[in-house]
């Protein structure tokens, strides 16, 4: 569902050819947001068609003898991210999408996350509690098993990533109070 929007905020930055989009989400979008090529020119295929993006032909810098489509978004497509930014709401297993709202946010400026930011930081809060209790409930014996091992392992895992996403989440959680919300 958010894919034309991760292509909209990347044309917003930058626009770009299919092609060169489609390198950038190789390179930096993707690990974030994956998106294959076909998928992208599907999307951008659809995004003309709702007007959300116009194609210009410019000349190809790396052929003198050809041209090639560059995309570049249309005021409706603005709109349509400000509005999906503003509307989507997030679970707690919405990083990803997070991120791409961010993303976003620092190429059109306040979209409201600061009201979003507090309930995601209580929804980790809330899991990372939960985890703490299995913790405590099922792997407190000084002696675990092979298979309890490996349960506690992944527990661990989620432990620091609730964590991690905690702390990164404190750490952002200033440049959303200047009345973003």
């Amino acid at each position: 569902m958010s894919t034309p929007h991760a292509i909209l905020i990347a044309l917003l930055e930058k626009p770009s050819s299919g092609y060169d989009l489609a390198r950038r989400f190789d390179r930096a979008i993707g690990y974030f947001w994956h998106a294959t090529h076909q998928q992208i020119y599907r999307e951008l295929g659809r995004m003309v068609a709702a007007g959300w993006v116009a194609v210009v032909e410019e000349d190809d810098a790396r052929s003198t003898a050809t041209r090639k489509k560059v995309y570049r978004v249309l005021p409706v497509g603005r709109e349509e991210v400000e509005r999906w930014a503003r509307e989507t709401r997030l679970g707690a297993d919405d990083r990803s999408l997070f991120l791409l709202k961010l993303r976003a946010d620092a190429v059109i400026g306040p979209l409201g996350l600061g009201e979003e930011l507090p309930r995601f930081i209580e929804e980790a809060r809330t899991r990372l509690e939960t985890y703490r209790e299995i913790e405590q409930r099922d792997f407190g014996a000084p002696v675990l098993t092979r298979s309890q091992q490996l349960q506690y392992a992944i527990l661990k895992a989620g432990i620091r990533t609730q964590e991690a996403w905690l702390d990164w989440a404190e750490e952002i959680r200033p440049l959303f109070d200047d009345g973003d919300a």
